[in-house]
């Protein structure tokens, strides 16, 4: 039997998790009857952050529960729309609470994904992947004495979905720790973005209000300092080899 098929059990379980916190929602009361579901567009993700508003001033607890869990859902299960729970974060929370809260769920969410592909997923990646994995493997050969440099620099700015990402490193040999490590550090300028526009969206009218030209150049800036210092070990690392060839 394919490994990949254990997954569903999983899936399952996790999604048992959700309807059971689904009912145990406090009691409220809306002008606009709306359901606890995974938002689509923006009119659904603004209709979601008033009822868990709501919710959050009857029993705080129970929202961030609610909230972490359906984070650990979409990142686990590679389900697209995390961008709707990072604003949905900074709807709900107050920033020092919802940025460092993003960014762990991130990077916890990658984790998992990582584990699901390595145990679960490792044949079926191969087979849909193979180009992908190689390339990756190559990369990480060529930037073995400055990995976490690269790793970052990928999330930072990335040429490929971090979902992708999340399920070809184990396959690429990337050690756990440092991927996690990478992957909560990496994307906390894109998660401070959303989070902070939670704060404005009652008056978006576009979820490409997010991510303004200025915006991105700023990530596009973060990211090319982030290879700074690889860059730094790289031409070191070619300067000892050179001396060490004159030298023989």
């Amino acid at each position: 039997m394919e490994k990949i098929f254990f997954i569903i059990p999983i899936l399952l379980i996790a999604t048992g998790w959700l309807v059971f916190l689904t009912t145990l929602a406090p009691q409220v009361t809306m002008e606009k009857e709306t359901r606890l579901q995974f938002p689509s567009n923006l009119q659904e993700l603004q209709d979601l952050a008033r009822l868990m508003s709501a919710y959050y001033t009857k029993n705080w607890f129970y929202v961030l529960i609610l909230f972490g869990s359906a984070y650990l859902y979409k990142q686990s299960f590679m389900i697209p729309g995390s961008v709707l729970l990072n604003v949905l974060g900074g709807a709900l929370f107050d920033l020092k609470i919802a940025f460092p809260l993003v960014c762990t769920l991130t990077g916890l969410g990658a984790s998992f994904c990582f584990l699901l592909a390595r145990y679960f997923g490792k044949d079926f990646i191969q087979n849909k992947f193979p180009n992908k994995i190689m390339w990756l493997q190559q990369q990480v050969e060529q930037n073995k004495e400055r990995l976490p440099y690269y790793l970052l620099f990928l999330r930072l700015f990335p040429m490929s979905p971090n979902w992708l990402i999340n399920v070809l490193s184990p396959l690429a040999g990337i050690p756990l720790p440092l991927f996690a490590l990478t992957a909560t550090i990496g994307l906390m300028p894109y998660n401070y973005v959303c989070v902070h526009s939670g704060k404005m969206l009652a008056s978006l009218k576009s979820l490409d209000d997010l991510f303004s030209f200025s915006t991105l150049m700023q990530m596009a800036v973060i990211a090319i300092v982030a290879l700074g210092p690889s860059m730094l070990i790289k031409k070191t690392s070619f300067a000892e080899q050179a001396r060490r060839q004159k030298a023989d």
